[in-house]
């Protein structure tokens, strides 16, 4: 397993990754002063986005039914844990959004890879990862 996510599991027969891109931020305000430079503040975390790329070879590796299970729980809209493969709990995450490219394709459409890339967003540590907001 690499990661979970609620209760949707990341691993190489379903899917897989293969680029995890993690971007955090801080918060800090600002005061104007005349003559001086403004004055900052730390005000707390901002926002922390985790981006999810990697292929699917239906042939080989990964499925698109596990896409659509992702799309599925997209629209739900609730925060869900999100746990490396080590144990760690990342936090509280939605899935915000999910990109695809379908290439190679047989005479009928069907796709031989999909390359796709998935953007979580962490949410508030008071809402309950798995729960309703």
């Amino acid at each position: 397993m690499l990661m979970a996510l609620g209760t949707f599991v990341f691993d190489l027969p379903r899917l897989a990754y293969q680029q995890l891109e993690q971007q955090m931020s801080w918060r800090h305000a600002a005061s104007e002063r005349v003559g001086a430079r403004a004055a900052h503040q730390y005000v707390g975390p901002g926002e922390e986005t985790i981006e999810l790329s990697g292929v699917v070879a239906p042939e080989l590796t990964g499925s698109e039914a596990s896409l659509a299970t992702l799309v599925e729980l997209a629209n739900e809209g609730r925060p869900l844990a999100l746990v490396s493969g080590t144990g760690q709990v990342l936090g509280a995450f939605v899935i915000t959004s999910k990109r695809e490219t379908r290439t190679l394709f047989f005479q009928d459409g069907t796709p031989r890879r999909i390359d796709f890339q998935l953007t979580l967003l962490r949410t508030d540590e008071t809402q309950q990862a798995g729960g309703s907001a």
